[in-house]
């Protein structure tokens, strides 16, 4: 069985070394050196490596310390340009994402002077990829359908086509035209062709056929990621039934060796890398894995709701915000000048 896809939908910190390994479809197409994660591991440089499903930072000196965040958890994410007490200016990218009802907020600066990228690649990517949830997200009423064909997505092929099959999600059914792509199944009515659903190979859980009161039913369990919705369609005659359930699942088992998630970037002033990123050269590390700080604290975005709770300080003869964990009041205090009153 194919792993669960975790790489675009997860935010991860320090994983291991096959965790960090591009899965099946996921492909390099950009990388920047001399990047300081400045939140979680500020004066150590690493490589930031833009794939079509994450961004993966690791560290140069030790690659057990690494990031791993995934599109689907962006919440904003933009670059600026920072001046730095000498005079010269930096390039800072900036990534607030939310996982688990947490918000996690990075800080990825470029220590490369000579460097005019700006993480171009990381925006255009992403926003490559957040056009293209049609590849990995069931979709209901939408306009896929034009002069009675199924608008075909980039690297789509349709490989049949069966008529007179009956949608069985509703309780007195709708007969329509069901497809079969290399990519997804659509289903579509024949009086109202709005009336369709699109269901790519990465949102299927399970499919089979099973007896129901219209009777033998070709049954589609969507994943629990993508909302757990149960498809009911009814396909005559019962040899058809079995020929389209044999090819579903030959398609499907191909897609999972060779998925395509539909994140198309090309560079816009230059073209693409063409070298292989080195992080599967390095030696893995076996560690214990609580050895491995807990380092997620260290991103947690506060925003507005933050504020943590005053308490009256000794040090300082008044109320106080408690510091952040590792800090004390008196090692902030310190960091004042005396001179200041």
């Amino acid at each position: 069985m194919t792993p669960k896809m975790w790489q675009d939908s997860e935010v991860r910190f320090d994983v291991s070394h096959s965790n960090i390994q591009l899965r099946a479809g996921e492909l390099t197409v950009d990388k920047l050196d001399m990047i300081e994660d400045t939140k979680g591991n500020s004066g150590d440089l690493g490589r930031l490596i833009i794939t079509n499903l994450r961004i993966i930072w690791h560290s140069l000196s030790l690659p057990r310390i690494n990031l791993s965040i995934g599109y689907n958890t962006f919440v904003t994410v933009n670059s600026r340009i920072l001046h730095t007490i000498h005079g010269g200016y930096i390039q800072a990218l900036h990534v607030l994402t939310s996982y688990r009802n947490c918000r996690y907020e990075f800080i990825f600066t470029n220590h490369d002077s000579k460097s005019t990228r700006h993480y171009t690649s990381v925006v255009g990517v992403y926003r490559a990829y957040v056009s293209s949830k049609i590849y990995r997200e069931i979709k209901l009423r939408s306009g896929i359908i034009q002069e009675n064909r199924l608008v075909l997505l980039p690297q789509e092929k349709v490989h049949s086509s069966v008529q007179d099959v009956w949608n069985l999600s509703i309780e007195q059914g709708n007969i329509g035209t069901f497809i079969i792509t290399n990519i997804r199944l659509v289903w579509y009515a024949d009086v109202n062709h709005q009336f369709n659903v699109s269901i790519p190979y990465l949102t299927i859980g399970n499919i089979t056929i099973r007896t129901s009161k219209f009777g033998p039913t070709l049954v589609i369990l969507s994943t629990e990621a993508s909302g757990g919705y149960v498809l009911g369609f009814r396909i005559n005659p019962l040899q058809q039934l079995h020929i389209t359930h044999k090819e579903i699942s030959v398609l499907r088992s191909e897609f999972d060796k060779f998925p395509i998630f539909g994140v198309e970037y090309t560079f816009e002033h230059q073209a693409p890398s063409q070298e292989e990123v080195s992080v599967e050269n390095f030696t893995e590390i076996q560690d214990n894995q609580a050895e491995i700080s807990n380092v997620f604290g260290y991103y947690f975005s506060e925003g507005e709701t933050g504020q943590r709770k005053p308490n009256f300080s000794i040090h300082l003869g008044l109320a106080a915000e408690e510091p952040r964990e590792g800090s004390t009041l008196q090692s902030l205090w310190e960091l004042v000048p005396s001179g200041v009153n």
